[in-house]
């Protein structure tokens, strides 16, 4: 071989090194940048009241008695992961010029897994039910934990959150739960 073909050799092999780094660089970002994305989209759970009480409120205007966020009133939880709905519940009677009770209850609505409606209400560990006494024209925030135990059915159920003020209904919404993989 001769000197100038090895010198054109040696060259190409340098630069197809030099590509091969620079690839895997921009690969090595872009995965890092996805894991930031998908780390900085998780639900309510990293949240404060207040954040959540004012993200709703974007969400809902000042005309609905109850709000559920996430927006898509859908939450995707995996087996062994733990996650938040939160529900504002905002006081909108009229007539009135104290605050008020509220209670709220969470129910299975419709059931679409393999097991019993107990054991899909199981899966709540914190906010199945509460009282809060919210101000005219105030809101306040309920959470709902759900943790999804190994080897929960994947399926989804849909739960209702019912709201009673004064012992009579006020207002009524509902939110999905999909259970995942871990």
């Amino acid at each position: 071989m001769s000197k100038v073909n090895k010198k054109a050799a040696m060259e190409m092999s340098v630069g197809t090194i030099v590509t091969i780094v620079l690839l895997m660089s921009v690969l090595v970002l872009g995965l890092i940048l996805t894991k930031n994305i998908f780390n900085s989209a998780q639900g309510a759970i990293k949240m404060t009241d207040d954040q959540l009480k004012k993200k709703i409120n974007q969400l809902y205007g000042d005309d609905s008695e109850i709000g559920i966020y996430p927006e898509n009133r859908l939450l995707k939880v995996k087996q062994e992961e733990t996650d938040e709905i939160g529900v504002v519940v905002r006081n909108l009677h009229k007539d009135i010029e104290t605050s008020s009770p509220f209670e709220y209850s969470v129910s299975v609505m419709e059931n679409k897994c393999p097991v019993d409606d107990a054991r899909v209400l199981s899966y709540i560990k914190l906010g199945q039910s509460g009282v809060k006494t919210i101000g005219v024209g105030d809101s306040s925030v309920f959470r709902v934990r759900f943790t999804i135990p190994s080897g929960a059915p994947l399926c989804t159920a849909r739960y209702s959150v019912d709201v009673t003020s004064n012992g009579e209904f006020y207002a009524s919404d509902d939110f999905d739960i999909e259970i995942l993989a871990k």
